[in-house]
């Protein structure tokens, strides 16, 4: 408690000195209240800002970093699905160039074949009634312009060929069918890049260049010269730096490869080109020649047949000429085009062409930097899927290829076991 003291001033009606007042005044005592007074900031704590400080300015820069990134990938995505929409109307497109050029082969076929036995009856009615006495000169004249039509449709048929155009339809179809799947799954797996999207645009166009859609100034050549397999794939531009040093054990791998699978690879591909490729470009040639046979035989018969109801003489005899040639005529076009042997030209065409994609795919990829290359175990399973075996079933033949090699002898299976 605090005290204090006052003295009294003198009144009137207190004169005495003596008296004095004593006046307390009693002051609350107050609680005690939780009150700190701020540290002084130490020298540690000011490095910590600082560094916080300079930290700032870097955090601000990778998010800069990362949205660019995004932005890259955001781009290439939108660019892939508009490649996905332009390869899903070509896929429609060759499905529908493929049907109605099928149908051109039935069509054509038919009507060839009704043309050439309905003159060859005409020429056979023609020579009877020629016997009789009667008049035949109509009978002899329509025949001639039958045959002359027919010679003149199959001339053309057998220049564009209706079921081989088919086929490559038909492969164009299937090949963009897997361009599409492809890229889909770079966009399913996501981070595409702008090589992604050079890759595919190059694709189709490859693609384009290998089955074009037009007949006139860009259809393929059916009678070349020689057998040649397809190609549509690009050509590749990969940056080959060094070859691929494996260790020799089995068991270290880098990024799927050792020197038993690289191996492995080479004894397979080795296989390809000595049984697959050069069986297919064998069998090529053979269709081939047999094609351009029946191409040149068809339409000489029947002209023969139109020249020789043209001039035909009286008499039994002399309808055997038109008569022959033109039922040998339709014998031979129902060959060449009800059997489709353009078609089966094609089919040689292609198949020689994914062995040599095949051989192409490898030889580029065991070149590579093995950094740079696919996953070993991955290229395996594709290729072992590719050829119809399973994995087991590949390194069988590949020790089947050493062993033959060694022996001095040919193996004697094919690698693939689809074709």
């Amino acid at each position: 408690m605090a005290s204090l003291q006052v003295s009294t001033f003198p009144t009137s009606s207190c004169r005495s000195s003596s008296n004095r007042v004593k006046a307390a005044i009693h002051v609350p005592k107050f609680s005690g209240v939780p009150f700190s007074a701020p540290n002084i900031p130490s020298k540690q704590l000011f490095e910590e800002l600082k560094g916080f400080t300079h930290a700032i300015p870097l955090e601000n820069k990778d998010t800069t970093t990362q949205s660019h990134n995004s932005s890259i990938n955001s781009k290439a995505i939108t660019q892939l699905y508009a490649i996905l929409e332009a390869v899903a109307d070509r896929i429609q497109m060759h499905h529908n160039m493929g049907e109605q050029r099928d149908n051109w082969n039935a069509l054509l076929l038919n009507s060839i074949n009704m043309i050439t036995l309905t003159a060859s009856t005409m020429a056979g009615v023609a020579s009877i009634s020629a016997a009789t006495g009667a008049p035949v000169l109509a009978l002899k004249l329509s025949s001639a312009l039958l045959f002359s039509s027919v010679t003149g449709m199959s001339l053309i048929m057998n220049k564009i060929q209706p079921s081989q155009l088919a086929e490559e339809q038909r492969n164009a179809t299937r090949l963009f069918k897997q361009l599409h799947t492809h890229i889909q799954t770079t966009i399913a797996i996501g981070n595409p890049t702008e090589k992604d999207v050079k890759d595919a645009m190059q694709k189709v166009l490859a693609l384009d260049k290998a089955y074009p859609l037009p007949l006139l100034g860009a259809m393929l050549e059916k009678f070349p010269a020689k057998f040649e397999p397809a190609v549509w794939w690009p050509k590749s531009v990969s940056s080959r730096k060094s070859k691929f040093q494996s260790k020799s054990h089995e068991a270290n791998k880098v990024n799927g490869w050792n020197e038993g699978l690289e191996m492995e690879l080479r004894e397979v591909i080795e296989v390809v080109k000595k049984k697959d490729v050069e069986d297919y470009e064998r069998l090529g040639n053979l269709v081939l020649k047999i094609n351009k046979t029946l191409a040149i035989a068809g339409p000489l018969l029947s002209g023969v047949a139109a020249v020789g109801s043209a001039f035909a003489s009286q008499g039994s005899w002399g309808a055997i000429v038109p008569v022959m040639a033109g039922a040998l005529a339709a014998a031979v076009n129902s060959f060449e085009h009800g059997c489709q042997v353009g078609m089966v030209v094609e089919m040689y065409r292609n198949c020689a062409g994914f062995f040599q994609l095949l051989e192409n795919s490898i030889e580029d990829t065991i070149e590579e930097d093995v950094d740079q290359r696919e996953d070993g175990d991955l290229l395996e399973m594709k290729l072992a899927l590719k050829l119809g075996r399973s994995l087991s079933q590949m390194k069988e033949l590949a020790k089947k290829s050493v062993y033959s090699r060694i022996e001095g002898t040919a193996i004697d299976e094919f690698a693939s076991r689809l074709f």
